[in-house]
Order: structure tokens, then C-alpha cells, then sequence
């Protein structure tokens, strides 16, 4: 089936030959045509045909009525979905009844006669906002098949046009945020292909993320069949480095798509095919190659629609990016062979994306450590060797710890109470002979560990701890006032200062306070690990109840102050009737200009003078910090205020756990004297300092913090003067550069182009969820590989029926309504609900005063969220797969947090109060 001529485009370009398309014309062609356009101008074999643009569409649907139901569309949430059918239902009226303009119906008209007289083709929607890099909105619009006759075409050219307007299509756009205003539609009419075979193929495996694998679907007949699941086809997987058949499963064949003269298509039963697969090895082969020429030319990994004809040549019908893959990082790898890469964001409790600036400042903090080190780093700016970035997260290369005896002894550990899951990832890929133990010895560890210990001076820390702990607390304060000296910047200094300033901080003045501070809450656990034995191994959850109610925990105090600022609003009439008159962004405005009540106002300033530089995802140098926009605190403040059984409030329930940890220190210093006196001794001795010390544990991160909160305010100065020199348009576009580029703009370089780009992809990374814990070089999610088997849905062994499993991190069980928030701002949680989140950090821990479980996607047992959960008495499960989407709002669950597991009741999910 060769090309014949090629249609001439008309006078007016409404119509373009797919040869004369790319990716240049995406907005006159759509995403799909431009696709096809790209193939066939490389040469790739795509049926003959032409694309009607944009530009007939919109002459044609041109009408203030339609503009009317897309401002409306524009301005209805997603989640309203009887509004958006409605407006979707108008708009295709409207489209349907434009009709055709006589110029339009014309290039139609004369660019089918050129395919050939009464030519079977296929007539497919093409939008703008279609088949792109960030989103594939694949099945949105509508295709119609086996067409034929100039009028039949006409039709289907009005009925694609329509399908811009499908329910489907408008909710999609919706939920990805985009404005209905700026989509458009081309249509595409191709000589259809006599099919014997067709089916999908992916260049990359979109289940596991492997590059090198092309995955292939395929049946008799249309590839309509397999596209729609109307058949269960044949599944094939192909090593493209050795061209190995590594997974050959057949389909059944009982359905059988057959295409109509008249247009459409007719479904048979088949004969029965046996076991015989639709493809033979050389055409897989041949297939997997013709794949990975289309992935070369498009750039990135595509899923493409094929078909071979009845002479076995093979067509590409549709090709679109495979917009589910995770990111591969974009750095060169830090040596040779497969790589893993672990999430570093994850394990911070964070899965949105970092801004640049973000992104540029977690990269100088890494250099100040590896250099600390005694690690190479060529340029800070760039990050150490093994830092890398993916998907605008944060990972590291820890292969040389995977492959090293040292390594996999010390690091797993630490994920276990950081974020479990990830621990359990790292150990699976211990028995994969690529990551073979190639490091036994533990010196080269220590050659880069004693460096920072000793500058640090970390043994004279751990020793002072022991005999005269009051003094290390002391010594512990200091630190954060030395810090707070080291971040003073003259109100006079110029951008330039305040830009040499901030890397000063980052790259030098930073890392220090972590092994300053660090060792005072790890000799606290170690020193209650050591109790345990002493008193005779009484069982983890004893020792975990003297973590309850702990003191000097700077996020635990932080939370207890805004509970007391709800106390004192409570107490006042007007503080508390302005919660009822106004919405939050009004509420904020007052207190910006000093216009709330004055108990309100007051403690809501001395609050934010304290705690202002925290933030949720705070570690985002980008994130504006609770001092910025006091909205967040203020809906936490709404929440306290619902509250209203006393026995149940924060104050009391800490002063609760804290009663219940001294009587666990009793009894396990009563059970070691049992064994003898010096037994008891020591057990008190090291309890006494795990309770001093253990709470220290937030308190690296909060100075952190606390400097992040200072060098953002002065990358804010410096954006307000590149915004007064028309430099960036906003002061805020300063996040949406790196340091080099800010460096740029002292030079009056005009940087809103860059602006622009970096925060388009900001935001659509925004709306992915999945994120990998572990991610391999060759893009293998080894989670995904080999999934957990005992956190499948029928749950862990030994645990419930049904239930979910995870890991322990708050003993106690409680049964209440579920509430999901997937981000705290501005989020509603009546007391007593159980808070059911993707992750936390102190930015989310005021929520969990008045919840009354806590379910978690990441962390482990000490994570941020399992501290404070212990702290405030609350059960808690971390580490459960895919909670915020297994748990729905209202559902019935029990939480159990000793045996970390999360049963679903069997009733009717609850309707459960709206946010206001």
C-alpha cells in the first residue's frame, strides 16, 4: 500500500498533507496529526492522508453561545460533575448545529478525492490539547472507522468535531486544568489499513518503567479491539537489547471485529484459534524495531497503534508519549553499570515536586555535606556525584551502598524507621547478582565518616550527654542561636550581596547544625534500645511508650502553642465569631492589615514570629512559608475550635502520655532491679536521657528550616528587584529560576521566557502521584517488578482479612470515619477522624492534635508523622501502598497501630461534613 499523490494543500491551508505536519504546527494540527506527521516525514510507514486544522473549527464553531459555556466550564470544579455533562451536553449542540462552512466542505471534499475514489479511511479527532508529553488525554475524543464516500466523511469530520465536548473530554481537561477556552480540534483522514493483524505496542514497559523492554498487544483484525478491551489479546514482552521474548501470554480469540462497506464495524464470533499466537518471532521483531525507530525520532517513549496489512507490511496508525513513565534522572550516572537510585524526597515525607530554587538549594546542601565528607565536588551548584534529580524529586545514587557489606547493614536500618517501604525495596534488589556485594570492608566508610564526626566533635557531644546531660541541652540551644547570627544580612545590601549570601548559608553555614544536634537523639534511642536489654527484653511496645509525650520535641511544642492560641480565641466572643463571618483568604487579609480581633491578633502574630518559617513541604526553598500566607494555620485554627469534649483535647491527652511514659520508665526500672540493682541503676539513668534526648530529634530540621525561612526571604528581595527591572514579572518567578540563572539577572538578562517553561512543567508535575521509592537506571521500578506480597489487598499474613498493612508506629486502636487529604492547606478534619494522607512533615502536624488515627502512605516508625503521632497518643499505620486510594472519605476503618494494620468496615461508605 504505497503513497499516492499527495494531496495539495488548499489556497487557504485549512488542509496539510500529514508529510507537511510536526510538532512545529501542534496548535494548527493537534497532537495526534503532528505525531503522524513526525513519522511519516522521518520516513516511518504511515497510512496516506490529510489533516483539516484548527483553523476549520474554530471558523466553524465561532459563536458567542459557545464562548458563553466555555467561560462557564472554566469556572465549575472538577469534582461537579452534573454541571460539567450539562455544559458538555450545550456545547455539542452547538457544535453540531454550526454545520460545515462551503470553504471547509470544499478542502474536505477535494483532499479525499486525492486518496482515491470511494476510499475506505479513518476519520480521527486530533486536539490541541491531545497526545502531549504531560498528559496522552488518550480515548477522549472520538474515531470513526472504515468511512467511505465524501459525505460520509463530512459527517464524521462534525462528529469529531463534537467530541471536543464529550463528558469524558471535558471532566479530563478539568481535572488537568485546563482552560476550555484554549483547546481546539484538527481531524485526521487516513486510507485505512486491510488489517490482518493490529493491536498496541509500547516501547517501554508502562507496568515495571523498563526502557528496554517493548510490550506488544495484538489480535486478528482492527486494533479498535484491542484499544477498547473488547478482546483479550495476545501479550508479548521484548528485551530490545537482545531481542528475547521474555513473556508470551495468548489472548482469547472468540471476538472477532469486522468492518461494515457502509462504515462502522460488526462483532463476530471466531472461530476457535487454538493456542496459535497472532504473531510469529520475526514479526515481533520487526515490530519492536519499527517501535524503536518512531521512540528515536519522537524522542522519548512513545505508544504507537499498528497494523499489518494482508501482504504482512507493517503501518503505524497513532503514536502519542507514554505519559505514565517516571522520569529518568538527568544527570550522567555516577558509574558504570545499572544504577540505583533512591527517592530522597519520599523519605523527607514529600511527594510534590521541588520548584528550581528548591531544587538548587537541596543541591548545595548536598555539596556542603559530601565536601564535608571529604567527598570530590567539582561544582557545588551541580550537586555531588551521586545526587541526582527525576520527575522535580529528589534521589541519590546509593548503588556503591547497595554493593557494599557496610552499606546494606547500616542503610536499610535506617530506612526501616524513616520509611519502611523503601527499606524493603533496597533488600529485594540485595539478590540481584548486578548489585552483588563488591565492598567488604567498612574503612572506606569511615575514612569519609570520621571527618564529619570529628569536626563536629561528636564524641566529646556523646560523652557529655552521658555525665552531665542538663549541660548538653544547654549546648544543644546554642547551636540554633549560632546559626540564627550567621543568617543577619544588612537591610542595605544589594541583590548581588544577598545572592552571595544565600550560597554562603546553603553551601557552608548549614550541614553543621546536623551533626551538632544529631548525635543527642540517636544516643537517646540507642540508650533505650540498651534499657530494653537491661530490663530483659520486655517487647517493643513497652519501650515505644516511653517515647510517648516526649519533651523538648520543638514540633510537638509548636503544636501545643497554636492549640493554646485556639483556647484563647475560644475564650473570646468576637476572636471566635470571625471564623463563622468570614472565609480563610478574607481572614488572612485582615491579619495582613492588622484588622482581626485582638486576642486574635495578637497570638496569631507572636505564633508566626516564632513558627512563621515552617511550612508544608517546607524543605522547598520555593514554598511559602506560613509568615507568607497564614491561610494554613488559620484553617487549623477553624478545625481546634470545632473540638468540643475536653477530655479529648491536646493539652490533656499529651499530659495523658506523658504520665503514661513515666509509669513505663517505672516498670522497666522496676523489672531490671528485679535482676539486680545495678541493673536498675543504669536503666534509669538511660531512660532518664532517652526521655531528655529523643525529642531533640525535630530539632536539626527545624534550625534547617528555620535557615531555609531567612534565605528565602532574601531570594524574595532580590525577585522584587528583578520584578521592578522587568527582569521576571513577579517577585516570586526568583523560585522558578536556579542560582546560576538568578546570577544571570544581576545582569539585566530578561528571564520570563525561562519563567514561563519552568513553571508549566512545575505544574503538571503537579498532578502525578505515583512516585517510585526506588528507581533503577534503566528505568526498572523495581517495587513494581516485585510488589510487596504482604501488603497486597487480602493484607499481610496474620493480619485481618481485607485489611491493609503497613508498618506500627502509634500503639493503639480506634474505629472512626476516614478522612483522605492529600494536601493540609485549607484542609477540613472534624475531631476524632482518622487523617488518611500520602505523607507528612511538621507542616502537616497541627492536623493530628484533634485526629484520632493516622493512616500514611510513606514513612516508618520514626518518621515525622509516627513521632508525633506516639507523642500525642494517637494510633497510627505508616507505609500502607496506595492508602489515599484504597481509604475513601467517610469510610468506616479501624486503625489498629501495634499491628499496623487498617481494616475496612463492610458497610456503605459515610457522608462525611464538606469543607467550608
Amino acid at each position: 500500500m504505497g503513497h499516492p499523490r499527495r494531496p495539495e494543500p488548499a489556497q487557504d491551508g485549512l488542509v496539510l498533507a500529514l508529510e507537511d505536519v510536526g510538532q512545529d504546527l501542534l496548535a494548527e494540527v493537534g497532537g495526534k496529526a503532528a505525531n503522524l506527521g513526525e513519522l511519516a516525514c522521518a520516513g516511518l510507514p504511515v497510512p496516506p492522508g490529510f489533516c483539516l486544522g484548527t483553523r476549520a473549527y474554530l471558523e466553524a464553531t465561532d459563536s458567542p453561545a459557545l464562548a458563553e459555556v466555555q467561560r462557564a466550564l472554566a469556572a465549575t470544579a472538577p469534582a461537579d460533575l452534573s454541571a460539567l455533562a450539562s455544559l458538555a451536553a450545550k456545547a455539542r449542540d452547538l457544535v453540531l448545529g454550526a454545520g460545515i462552512p462551503a470553504g471547509t466542505e470544499a478542502a474536505v471534499r477535494a483532499a479525499y478525492a486525492a486518496l482515491g475514489a470511494d476510499a475506505a479511511v479513518a476519520v480521527r479527532s486530533s486536539a490541541t490539547a491531545e497526545d502531549l508529553p504531560f498528559a496522552s488525554f488518550a480515548g477522549q475524543q472520538d474515531t470513526f472507522l472504515n468511512v467511505i464516500g465524501a459525505d460520509a466523511v463530512l459527517a464524521a469530520v462534525r462528529q469529531c468535531w463534537a467530541s471536543l465536548w464529550t463528558d469524558r473530554a471535558v471532566t479530563y481537561r478539568a481535572v488537568q486544568g485546563i482552560d476550555p477556552s484554549t483547546v481546539s480540534l484538527a481531524v485526521v483522514v487516513q486510507r485505512m489499513v486491510d488489517a490482518a493483524v493490529a493491536g498496541v505496542m509500547f516501547t517501554a514497559n508502562p507496568v515495571t518503567g523498563r526502557r528496554h523492554e517493548a510490550v506488544i498487544d495484538a489480535s486478528p483484525g482492527l486494533g479498535e479491539a484491542v484499544v477498547s478491551g473488547a478482546v483479550t489479546p495476545d501479550h508479548f514482552v521484548i528485551d530490545g537489547a537482545t531481542g528475547t521474548i521474555t513473556e508470551r501470554r495468548i489472548g482469547a480469540k472468540g471476538l472477532l471485529i469486522r468492518p461494515l462497506p457502509g462504515g462502522g464495524t460488526e462483532r463476530l464470533m471466531q472461530p476457535d484459534a487454538g493456542s496459535l499466537p497472532s504473531l510469529d518471532d520475526s514479526q515481533l521483531g520487526a515490530l519492536e524495531r519499527l517501535g524503536r525507530r518512531a521512540e528515536g525520532h519522537l524522542g522519548a517513549p512513545q505508544d504507537l497503534e499498528w497494523a499489518l496489512d494482508r501482504d504482512g507490511t507493517a503501518w503505524l496508525t497513532q503514536s502519542r508519549p507514554i505519559t505514565t513513565l517516571y522520569p529518568m534522572p538527568v544527570r550522567p550516572p555516577s558509574g558504570p553499570g545499572t544504577r540505583v537510585y533512591l527517592c530522597f524526597s519520599l523519605a523527607q515525607g514529600l511527594t510534590r515536586p521541588l520548584t528550581p530554587m528548591g531544587l538548587a538549594g537541596i543541591r548545595l546542601i548536598a555539596s556542603s555535606v559530601a565536601a564535608t565528607a571529604r567527598f570530590p565536588v567539582p561544582v557545588p551548584r551541580d550537586g555531588p556525584s551521586p545526587y541526582a534529580e527525576a520527575g522535580q524529586r529528589i534521589f541519590f545514587d546509593v548503588t556503591t551502598v547497595v554493593r557494599s557489606k557496610t552499606g546494606r547493614a547500616i542503610v536499610p536500618r535506617v530506612f526501616d524507621v524513616m520509611e519502611a517501604r523503601s527499606a524493603a525495596v533496597l533488600r529485594r534488589l540485595f539478590a540481584d547478582p548486578r548489585f552483588s556485594i563488591a565492598m567488604t570492608s567498612p574503612w572506606p566508610l569511615l575514612r569519609h565518616v570520621a571527618p564529619v564526626a570529628a569536626r563536629a566533635r561528636v564524641p566529646e557531644t556523646v560523652f557529655r550527654a552521658l555525665v552531665r546531660p542538663e549541660e548538653a541541652l544547654r549546648r544543644a540551644g546554642l547551636v540554633g542561636q549560632q546559626l540564627a547570627a550567621a543568617l543577619v544580612v544588612p537591610a542595605s545590601a544589594t541583590a548581588a550581596q544577598r545572592l552571595d549570601h544565600v550560597e554562603r548559608i546553603l553551601n557552608r553555614s548549614l550541614f553543621p547544625v546536623v551533626p551538632a544536634l544529631l548525635p543527642l537523639p540517636a544516643l537517646g534511642f540507642a540508650l533505650l534500645a540498651l534499657a530494653g536489654k537491661l530490663a530483659g527484653s520486655p517487647g517493643n511496645g513497652a519501650l515505644q511508650d516511653v517515647l510517648r509525650g516526649l519533651p523538648n520535641n520543638v514540633t510537638t511544642e509548636m503544636d501545643l502553642e497554636l492549640w493554646s492560641l485556639a483556647a484563647a480565641i475560644r475564650n473570646d466572643a468576637a476572636s471566635t465569631a470571625v471564623f463563622g463571618e468570614a472565609t480563610l483568604p478574607e481572614l488572612a487579609r485582615r491579619y495582613r492589615a492588622g484588622r482581626l480581633p485582638g486576642p486574635l491578633q495578637t497570638g496569631l502574630s507572636g505564633f508566626l514570629a516564632r513558627y512563621g518559617h515552617r511550612a508544608v513541604a517546607e524543605i522547598d526553598l520555593g514554598m511559602p512559608r506560613w509568615s507568607d500566607d497564614p491561610i494554613h494555620i488559620l484553617g487549623v485554627l477553624a478545625n481546634y475550635l470545632r473540638a468540643e469534649d475536653p477530655e479529648l483535647a491536646p493539652d490533656r491527652q499529651f499530659e495523658k502520655a506523658a504520665r503514661a511514659a513515666d509509669a513505663a520508665v517505672e516498670r522497666l526500672v522496676a523489672a531490671a532491679r528485679r535482676r539486680s540493682r545495678l541493673r536498675g541503676a543504669l536503666v534509669q539513668a538511660a531512660l532518664k536521657r532517652t526521655r531528655m534526648f529523643a525529642g531533640l530529634r525535630e530539632l536539626p530540621k527545624y534550625h534547617l528550616v528555620e535557615a531555609l525561612g531567612a534565605v528565602r526571604q532574601q531570594l524574595t528581595a532580590v525577585g522584587a528587584e528583578f520584578a521592578a527591572a522587568g527582569t521576571i514579572d513577579a517577585p516570586d518567578d526568583i523560585f522558578f529560576l536556579d542560582l546560576a540563572e538568578a546570577q544571570r539577572g544581576l545582569g539585566g538578562a530578561a528571564l520570563q521566557a525561562v519563567v514561563n517553561q519552568r513553571r508549566e512543567e512545575y505544574q503538571a508535575e503537579l498532578g502525578r502521584r505515583h512516585i517510585p521509592r526506588v528507581l533503577l537506571s534503566d528505568g526498572t521500578e523495581p517495587e513494581a517488578v516485585q510488589p510487596d506480597a504482604g501488603n497486597d489487598a487480602g493484607g499481610a499474613a496474620g493480619s485481618p482479612a481485607g485489611a491493609l498493612a503497613g508498618t506500627p508506629a502509634s500503639a493503639g486502636t480506634v474505629t472512626a470515619l476516614a478522612r483522605v487529604i492529600l494536601d493540609p492547606q485549607g484542609a477540613h478534619l472534624e475531631p476524632g477522624e482518622i487523617l488518611v494522607a500520602p505523607s507528612t512533615d511538621p507542616g502537616w502536624t497541627p492536623l493530628f492534635l484533634t485526629a484520632g488515627g493516622l493512616v500514611m502512605e510513606m514513612g516508618g516508625p520514626n518518621s515525622h508523622g509516627a513521632v508525633v503521632a506516639r507523642e500525642y497518643g494517637i494510633p497510627a499505620v505508616v507505609g500502607v501502598p496506595d492508602a489515599t486510594s484504597r481509604i475513601a472519605t467517610g469510610d468506616d476503618i479501624t486503625v489498629d497501630g501495634a499491628a499496623g494494620t487498617v481494616k475496612k468496615h463492610a458497610v456503605t461508605t459515610r457522608t462525611v461534613a464538606p469543607a467550608p
